[in-house]
């Protein structure tokens, strides 16, 4: 397991609003440790028996959370990020969609500066099964296990995710990136994660077209990782010059195209999925030839 357990103290920011409070309650019937909410205004007020503050600062000083969820609208993200990382936060997962990319872009430097991290924008969120949830995930698909997963896409997450569970193969971490193309966390901090945790056996990425980022992480497994990684790549007939679903995915010039990332990870000697389907049966055929080594 990665970044987070069943002893991380989360916060909410934006918690009393309507998704912030539906997605607080789901956490915490998870078993999520939420220790708080935020909601400028609020201060003093509970949420499904949680305490409520005006600041992050307050519930920081009131809780010793070291991490935030942060459900807040667009125009507010920039700001809501950088309070939190003014007041100790060191993870933030920031699910808010369509926040301008010159904020999250002020804001992966702030994080930077800071030496916390990110997750998101525009992402599900993280869960290490059976310990927490943060984030929209639904809990009820993952299973413990020895499979960790990295990806831009929320939805191929929760495929992949219950067809892993269903085949005996539960996971020690998943995470969604989110599909931005400024972003936190990227493919090679979380794969670097992986290989270091004695809890992950094998590696799911699922990417998708547009931008380096599959590219990028093929030569990074090459040259770091040790694990067996299976890949799927989302957007395989996708026309060019077309954004297919996420801001980030979007062939340009020749570049970004599905081709061009599957023959990269091959070269890396990466198992690549043609479906689905097929992530499941690839990882426990890895995990075979794993355990036979």
């Amino acid at each position: 397991m990665i970044l987070v357990n069943k002893e991380t103290k989360v916060i909410v920011q934006g918690a009393t609003g309507k998704m912030g409070s539906a997605h607080t309650k789901r956490m915490l019937d998870y078993g999520t440790k939420i220790v708080g909410g935020v909601t400028p205004g609020k201060g003093g007020t509970q949420i499904h028996g949680i305490p409520v503050f005006d600041t992050v600062k307050e519930a920081v000083d009131a809780t010793g959370a070291t991490c935030s969820c942060i459900f807040v609208p667009p125009y507010l993200s920039l700001d809501a990020g950088c309070e939190a990382l003014e007041a100790g936060i060191q993870l933030l997962v920031l699910i808010t969609e369509g926040i301008p990319p010159q904020d999250t872009a002020k804001l992966v430097a702030q994080v930077k500066a800071r030496d916390a991290k990110l997750i998101g924008p525009n992402c599900p969120g993280i869960i290490t099964p059976g310990e927490a949830l943060i984030g929209i995930l639904p809990g009820s698909i993952f299973k413990q296990g020895p499979v960790g997963m990295v990806s831009k896409s929320g939805t191929l997450t929760y495929e992949i995710a219950l067809a892993l569970s269903d085949g005996g193969q539960g996971q020690s971490t998943c995470i969604g990136v989110g599909g931005d193309p400024i972003k936190g966390l990227d493919y090679p901090e979380l794969l670097l994660d992986f290989e270091k945790d004695p809890h992950t056996e094998a590696i799911v990425l699922i990417g998708e077209i547009g931008g380096t980022a599959e590219e990028e992480a093929a030569e990074f497994i090459k040259e770091h990782i040790k694990k067996p990684v299976v890949a799927f790549i989302a957007g395989q007939t996708a026309p060019p010059g077309k954004r297919m679903g996420h801001a980030g995915a979007i062939i340009s010039g020749g570049k970004g195209t599905a081709q061009s990332k599957i023959e990269a990870f091959k070269k890396a000697g990466v198992e690549v999925a043609n479906t689905p389907a097929e992530v499941a049966s690839k990882v426990a055929q890895a995990r075979k030839q794993l355990a036979r080594a």
